[in-house]
């Protein structure tokens, strides 16, 4: 495999998900014989491509390695090239042991991926390298600079989230607007006036009121909500949309 790698790009992933009250990422521990507790050594889902590799399809592989799921929204939202971001010693030796590679120099190309939590398959890897959610607003220490891609690519998805439907890749098929509420103030970080969310959800014609309401909540069951993709597009198709 070591022979197969490009020793100078690589691929590295911001997972999101949501899990009814907090925006969440997955991170994994840099080596699977590495206690995080101890060594504080977490990074995001990543590597170094192989060598004829396409960017996505190395996205997509690490994806499916830790997740076991496919098919999932990925979005490539930078690059990262800075001549230092290798600088740490411990890592930068910790990168060429475990790739056998002369690494000196590493740009990494980010994407940032929206999965259901409930519906991650643990795989192999994942539990090798004990993948483990964290939320957003206390991501721990990690290598390189993997904290300054988190940061970027959660700042990414708040501006994309406003006039593309990206909220609904986090959600289940059938929601409640309160669930759809929190979901947008756990990734805004802030507070929104409940009224005020719900009107402007209502005029929106491809969110669709089902008549069904949910079960097994210990409130009074809420009406449930379906979006509607192709209602979305048709009016995407003339029109700049602002889902909120």
């Amino acid at each position: 495999m070591t022979a197969n790698l490009n020793p100078h790009i690589s691929v590295d992933c911001v997972i999101f998900g949501f899990d009814e009250n907090e925006l969440k990422a997955l991170l994994i521990n840099r080596d699977p014989s590495e206690d995080p507790a101890s060594s504080g050594k977490l990074k995001l889902p990543g590597d170094l491509i192989i060598r004829g590799e396409v960017l996505i399809h190395a996205a997509e592989r690490i994806l499916a390695e830790l997740t076991g799921l496919h098919d999932i929204y990925l979005k490539q939202f930078g690059i990262f090239d800075d001549p230092g971001r290798l600088d740490s010693s411990d890592d930068l030796k910790w990168l060429q042991e475990r790739s056998g590679l002369p690494v000196e120099r590493v740009i990494t190309v980010a994407y940032y991926s929206l999965i259901k939590i409930d519906k991650r398959i643990p795989t192999d890897l994942s539990i090798a390298y004990n993948a483990q959610w964290y939320p957003c607003s206390s991501i721990p220490a990690m290598i390189f600079d993997h904290n300054m891609i988190a940061e970027s690519g959660l700042d990414t998805l708040r501006r994309e989230m406003l006039t593309e439907p990206l909220c609904f890749e986090l959600l289940p098929e059938k929601f409640a607007l309160n669930q759809l509420q929190r979901l947008y103030e756990a990734i805004l970080g802030c507070s929104l006036d409940n009224r005020n969310f719900r009107k402007k959800i209502q005029r929106l014609p491809y969110i669709v009121p089902l008549n069904e309401r949910q079960n097994g909540v210990r409130h009074k069951p809420a009406l449930l909500h379906v979006f509607d993709n192709e209602k979305y597009i048709s009016i995407k198709k003339d029109n700049t949309v602002f889902i909120i």
